[in-house]
């Protein structure tokens, strides 16, 4: 086995039930089996312990209760409230059927609302990018958000993707942006097979997004940012190359559609970046208030950015070869 995949193996339930799922092909009751621990052990667990008795974390949707806004530019943004728990919980593989998580996600209906306005939790806001992953979070622990998704579908910008700087004048798309509601209209996709139009929006998006090979500005072909080619995790609401080819993997093996070729310069970037050991580094993190880390921090292995890199790596190569 490669010495890279026995290293994601040895660690939390989030990452293993992946690992058998994506790397090692492992029949589904077995990796179900193994991602019915994330409630129950590791990352998962401690997540969910730090949930308020109204079902909310930190008091908050959005930001903590009572947070200082004076602290956003010299603290970072605080990743603690409930909005970037649930999205958390959903990507470490909390199954969305037990007891637990349905609890949580009645408790956030009744009692957050967004900083914003004031809106009902799973009613979304006017943001993009926070109701794309309100979507996502939504459609994957089975909440109604049709809603949400009409609205997303309604604020695509004419180049095919979204800007949450729309309402205050942006007509281009961002990757920031775009990539959080491509995966929330991809949830979306897999909870209720979608509808027409979010079908083909989620379509404009990806293109958008291909055109540009998931880095480069289309007027010049140079990276639209540097640190698009740097990688992260968590990513909360932020763009890398790499989060872009994960999400064009899972389309592709949902769809069965073949990998476009646009995206080469993309997995040729990943294939250079991995260590002598095998592994991938954290590039980068966004700075902010965080419960507990996930990775042993920038410049050191990073489990979860080396599980993405191995599987579209595996995915490409199959589909390509």
């Amino acid at each position: 086995m490669d010495p890279a995949v026995t290293w994601l193996l040895d660690s939390d339930p989030a990452i293993r039930w992946q690992v058998m799922r994506d790397l090692l092909d492992a029949p589904e009751e077995e990796w179900r089996a193994e991602r019915s621990r994330v409630e129950t052990e590791g990352w998962g667990t401690r997540l969910l312990a730090l949930e308020d008795p109204d079902g909310q974390w930190a008091g908050g949707s959005f930001v903590p209760k009572d947070f200082d806004w004076s602290t956003w530019e010299t603290a970072g943004q605080p990743w603690t409230a409930t909005t970037y728990a649930l999205t958390q919980l959903r990507e470490l593989g909390l199954d969305p059927t037990t007891e637990r998580a349905r609890r949580a996600v009645e408790l956030v209906g009744a009692s957050s609302r967004w900083d914003e306005g004031d809106q009902p939790f799973w009613k979304g806001e006017v943001e993009e990018c926070i109701n794309g992953r309100t979507v996502a979070d939504g459609a994957y622990f089975g909440v109604d958000v049709a809603p949400v998704v009409e609205r997303l579908v309604a604020d695509r910008l004419p180049d095919g993707g979204w800007n949450c700087e729309r309402a205050r004048g942006s007509v281009r798309s961002s990757f920031d942006s775009t990539i959080n509601v491509l995966e929330g209209l991809l949830e979306f996709e897999r909870a209720t097979g979608g509808t027409a139009a979010s079908r083909e929006a989620r379509a404009s998006g990806e293109e958008f997004l291909l055109e540009r090979g998931l880095f480069r500005r289309l007027s010049t072909g140079e990276p639209a940012d540097p640190d698009y080619l740097r990688f992260l995790y968590p990513s909360r609401w932020a763009y890398d190359v790499l989060r872009g080819l994960d999400h064009v993997r899972a389309v592709s093996v949902r769809t069965g559609t073949a990998p476009d070729p646009r995206l080469a310069d993309a997995v040729e970037h990943v294939r250079s970046r991995r260590l002598p050991d095998g592994t991938w580094a954290l590039d980068r993190e966004l700075r902010g208030q965080v419960w507990f880390t996930l990775d042993d921090g920038v410049g050191r292995p990073s489990r979860w950015v080396t599980l993405r890199a191995l599987r579209v790596l595996r995915w490409w190569d199959r589909e390509t070869s």
